[in-house]
């Protein structure tokens, strides 16, 4: 136990371990946003509004992708700060093991179901015929990336569980700045459109996977020995469960993002938008928010090592102030957001090229109805992570299912049976206030779960 008790995430300061934790992670997951939105400006600029729509329509795929990177890489990284948390130091490096041989073999998987069913694929996406054409050259090339897009984001949790968060970021950073300039080189300096968004892509995601691969050689807390990158069930089953409630939440966001674009082509079809116009300006509107969701989940994913080490280690007063801290700072960010969405959406739209009157009308009211309650949505992210931190994925599943699934997918389907288009905007921020009250309902029994364990190793400490 000494090596626990000398694990500066068992000791050292909260602020300062979130701060060393968190900054690195939300710098990587704004930079890893940027991969869409750079795609989004330089394609919204260079094709216009057909360009923007194909990127929302393949944008569920990435999404799949950063479900298998979520369900490995966080699963991954908690069973070790868990494990090592317990002094269980000989099993720990099972855990990163087994998870590297299923992101990419899961990528690889899911290359290859894109390439056999692409059209399929993208008019179940809900695309458009006229968005079609621009949305298979897009994805045709992005799909040949899917297996470096899961390694190189899951490898960036495994490694931020190693103690380098500076290293994880340096991998997405890497791979952004090399996409923006591969992007302006392909679309504007060789005239290659939608193809040449996509080879930019997939470029910038091969090298975040080398810094991936060269850092696994070099792990730091353990050594990675070639028997733990064998297959094991148990092992692969222990971190799908504790991953699960990660993995899910994007598994959500992709099966809310496919029916929007179905439900805005259908209800756009009967407006004076047309089926193109919403489908655009939803993309625009998700990528943007995507940013701030990247600064959220960027702090819980900082919180998860402190949590999960100090949970696995018996603190559970560090557990409960690393929760509140990570909140406090989300509801500045949130707050944020919330001011700069009100004020100016036809600014940020304007960014990604210009359109009709129409368009910007759709878009400015999509903006500030559909993200009214941004300014609450820090809670969800963090409390399902920290549940997945502690151990408890039934918990961190369910409640990483209420946002996308349980709340906003009926609301999609049913408000727009009354209110046309209008009911598809309203359902966003229905959904998101109620899924924050059932987070601060869940993390208050919690909460109170958590002060009898302390009474009760109190109890036990007294009595050693």
């Amino acid at each position: 136990m000494e090596n626990v008790q000398q694990n500066p995430l068992g000791t050292d300061s909260i602020p300062k371990l979130m701060f060393k934790f968190s900054v690195p992670s939300i710098i990587a997951m704004i930079v890893g946003a940027l991969y869409n939105i750079v795609d989004q400006l330089f394609i919204g600029q260079a094709v216009g509004t057909l360009g923007n729509a194909a990127t929302n329509i393949a944008f569920p795929l990435s999404t799949s992708c950063i479900a298998v990177s979520l369900l490995f890489g966080i699963g991954a990284a908690s069973c070790f700060n868990l494990s090592m948390g317990r002094g269980e130091k000989e099993k720990s490096p099972f855990y990163i093991g087994n998870a590297i041989i299923m992101l990419f073999s899961s990528g690889v998987i899911l290359f290859i179901i894109t390439q056999l069913f692409l059209t399929q694929i993208l008019k179940a996406c809900g695309s458009p015929n006229d968005v079609l054409p621009y949305a298979q050259t897009y994805v045709r090339i992005t799909s040949f990336g899917f297996p470096f897009l899961i390694l190189s984001v899951g490898g960036g949790h495994i490694i931020r569980a190693d103690g380098s968060p500076k290293i994880s970021m340096f991998c997405n950073i890497l791979g952004a700045v090399i996409n923006v300039i591969l992007d302006a080189i392909f679309i504007f300096g060789f005239n290659m459109g939608m193809a040449g968004a996509a080879y930019a892509t997939i470029i910038g995601q091969i090298a975040s996977t080398v810094v991936v691969i060269i850092y696994m050689k070099n792990f730091k807390t353990v050594p990675l020995l070639a028997k733990h990158f064998k297959l094991n069930i148990n092992y692969i089953k222990e971190v799908a469960s504790i991953g699960m409630a990660s993995g899910i939440n994007q598994l959500s966001m992709m099966i809310v993002q496919i029916i929007l674009n179905n439900s805005l082509r259908y209800y756009g079809g009967l407006s004076i938008y047309g089926e193109a116009i919403p489908i655009a300006c939803a993309g625009i509107t998700m990528k943007v928010s995507q940013l701030f969701f990247s600064v959220v989940i960027g702090l819980s994913q900082g919180s998860q090592p402190i949590e999960s080490f100090n949970y696995g280690a018996k603190k559970y007063h560090r557990v409960k102030y690393t929760y509140i801290l990570a909140n406090k700072a989300g509801a500045i960010i949130s707050i944020i957001a919330f001011i700069l969405f009100q004020l100016f959406p036809r600014e940020i739209i304007s960014l990604f090229g210009s359109a009709t009157e129409e368009y910007y009308q759709f878009a400015t009211k999509f903006f500030r109805i559909f993200l009214f309650f941004i300014c609450i949505n820090f809670i969800q992210p963090i409390t399902s992570t920290f549940f997945t931190s502690i151990g408890k994925p039934i918990k961190g599943i369910f409640l990483s299912l209420t946002r996308q699934i349980i709340y906003l997918l009926p609301l999609i389907i049913i408000l727009p049976l009354f209110f046309g288009i209008d009911g598809i905007i309203f359902a966003g921020p229905a959904a998101d206030l109620i899924a924050a009250i059932t987070c601060l309902i869940t993390i208050s029994i919690e909460f109170k779960n958590m002060k009898q364990l302390e009474l009760v190793e109190e109890h036990q400490n007294i009595h050693l």
